[in-house]
């Protein structure tokens, strides 16, 4: 069966690639680029799955990947206004306007190399594009082909985003895992 990837709407689907193994452990959510850095501070446990799941509530948060009625990978998509790059001091605004960032692409172990990755980016950006979004950005790191470490591959690569139909828009200051993170772009016509 092939993958499908589509709008995020299902909290339990999005809490199996995001959530924790126990409800109060403190992880990411995909939450700390997309609310204010003090608020997501704040969330401690439950409540950073409550507040995926309020989120959720407004519309789709981003894409999720599915072989057959397995969840098997996330991207994050969001208007970059709505997200912690709007005031980013290491990721530069290179445009006025309404354009969206993909930000955070996750494929769960045992599912990786079978290029989930490349179509939850696809989808990033074809959701982007049926919101209306003028263009789409991300902020992947510059590994020149060089391994990253799977804590830090959820930036992407320049390669993934390349492949995707983005290019180079500007260098950041911006570094994880001793790479450069570079700003990709694509226009949507």
């Amino acid at each position: 069966m092939g993958i499908e990837v589509r709008p995020a709407t299902v909290f339990d689907d999005v809490a199996a690639v995001l959530g924790p193994k126990r409800p109060d452990a403190n992880v990411c959510w995909c939450l700390s680029y997309r609310i204010p850095s003090k608020e997501n501070a704040s969330l401690r446990g439950p409540a950073r799955g409550e507040k995926v799941a309020e989120l959720l509530e407004q519309g789709p948060i981003g894409v999720l990947a599915y072989d057959g009625d397995d969840v098997v990978g996330w991207a994050a998509v969001a208007p970059r206004a709505e997200t912690a790059f709007a005031r980013s001091r290491t990721i530069p605004d290179v445009a006025d306007g309404a354009v969206w960032s993909a930000w955070c692409i996750r494929v769960r172990p045992g599912h990786r190399g079978k290029g989930i990755s490349h179509a939850l980016l696809a989808e990033a950006v074809e959701f982007a594009r049926s919101q209306g979004a003028p263009a789409i950005e991300g902020y992947p790191v510059d590994n020149r082909g060089e391994k990253v470490d799977l804590t830090m591959a959820y930036v992407g690569t320049r390669g993934l985003f390349e492949k995707a139909g983005f290019h180079k828009a500007a260098d950041t200051s911006s570094v994880i895992s001793g790479f450069p993170r570079v700003l990709m772009w694509q226009d949507l016509p």
